[in-house]
């Protein structure tokens, strides 16, 4: 299957404006993280689905509005949008266990960034690098699922 020109350019500006989306999404979600994990101290398992949940309501917004520019279903459109949070949180979360306890991340020393020293570092990190796979999941599972529609309904 070969696209032309105008899909392939219309995919390339969809991508951009994903990315700037996901820089915002992951800014807001590493503040957030931060003020409560690290100055609030407030655990770990509280903190990152706090965090996760302000990224997801910025997202699907901006995602929905900006980004994918629908008017399909709204109801559908977030059902399915928190299904793969959902989803890709969970798989956040595996890697996120798996760097934490499996690797004993969460004992890295506080200096391990020579030009940012930071309590929690290897809380810090980890949330970094389970972004990263969370991200690449999620938007594969946007483009093709919730804000594809190919023979759905743009009822509001």
């Amino acid at each position: 299957m070969k696209l032309s020109k105008e899909e392939v350019k219309k995919t390339g500006i969809q991508l951009l404006k994903y990315g700037v989306i996901g820089v915002l999404n992951t800014l807001i979600t590493l503040v957030a993280f931060y003020l409560l994990n690290t100055l609030l101290d407030i655990p770990y398992g509280i903190s990152n689905p706090v965090a996760y949940i302000l990224g997801v309501i910025n997202s699907f917004l901006w995602n929905r509005n900006w980004v994918f520019k629908t008017n399909a279903n709204f109801k559908r459109e977030a059902l399915l949008f928190g299904c793969g949070f959902l989803l890709c949180w969970g798989l956040q979360g595996a890697v996120s266990l798996l760097l934490l306890e499996g690797l004993n991340w969460k004992n890295l020393p506080a200096d391990i960034i020579p030009f940012f020293p930071m309590e929690k570092a290897g809380q810090n990190i980890v949330m970094v690098l389970a972004m990263v796979v969370y991200t690449l999941a999620n938007y594969v599972y946007n483009r093709f699922i919730t804000f594809n529609h190919k023979g759905s309904s743009t009822d509001k």
